[in-house]
């Protein structure tokens, strides 16, 4: 085993039905931007009832039709928050517990150790986690996973990962290994994935390889680092 390969992702997405919720952070292989990406998937009808929205450089989940929320709770979140040189994206209210952390001079680590994995027995989904800082015209990340220590979600166990941008490299982690019942919580380190120069052709690779029937939204967007400008797309399918 190679534990320096780099996959396209489209190679770890296209045959899987259901890797949940992910994040990718990386680089561009250009070495001209910071990158990230957030996609969210669903199989209940109320999970499947959401949007992306962008408000003011943040991103939050928000229902299709209200009409149809039945628990807002683990569905309805911000997804990606800034302050100052740091940028937080999440799968789930954590994002908040994070931004309130960095505000008050903490950090990603300390707020998380505060959290637990999502309260949705069987499944006892995980709770991801990024935050990228930037500084001197380049930037480094870090990634978290919070997943139950067993069945019954007795304790939960917390991972902690810490990143130098790579060209051309981006780490990938996301909620479930496949589809299941319960479903199968995601294994091992954040998995290596190739970050290509052109947002446009990430986006798609990326969106054309997920479940047609279970995607819902994708956001991705890419930093240049040299003038800070951001460019960013975002894809709804309740648009």
């Amino acid at each position: 085993m190679n534990i320096y390969e780099v996959n396209k992702i489209s190679a770890l997405l296209s045959d899987n039905p259901y890797p949940g919720r992910g994040i990718v952070i990386g680089k561009s292989e250009d070495a001209k931007s910071a990158v990230f990406a957030y996609f969210i998937m669903g199989r209940s009808e109320n999970s499947r009832n959401r949007v992306f929205v962008e408000k003011d450089g943040a991103v939050y989940t928000e229902p299709h039709d209200y009409s149809k929320v039945s628990d807002p709770s683990l569905i309805i979140y911000a997804a990606i928050r800034e302050i100052a040189n740091k940028l937080i994206v999440t799968n789930g209210d954590q994002t908040d517990t994070i931004y309130d952390a960095l505000a008050s001079g903490g950090d990603m680590r300390s707020a998380l150790r505060t959290r637990e994995f999502e309260p949705d027995a069987p499944n006892l989904t995980p709770r991801i986690s990024g935050v990228m800082s930037f500084a001197d015209g380049d930037f480094d990340y870090e990634m978290s996973i919070l997943k139950s220590a067993d069945a019954e979600g007795t304790a939960c166990n917390r991972y902690f990962y810490e990143y130098k941008a790579l060209a051309g490299v981006g780490h990938f982690i996301h909620t479930y290994v496949t589809d299941g019942n319960p479903i199968p919580t995601f294994q091992g380190e954040p998995e290596r994935v190739v970050v290509p120069s052109d947002i446009d052709a990430f986006t798609n690779e990326i969106w054309t390889s997920l479940n047609e029937n279970n995607k819902i939204s994708l956001y991705v967007r890419y930093v240049d680092l040299a003038s800070g400008k951001a460019e960013s797309r975002m894809i709804n399918k309740n648009s």
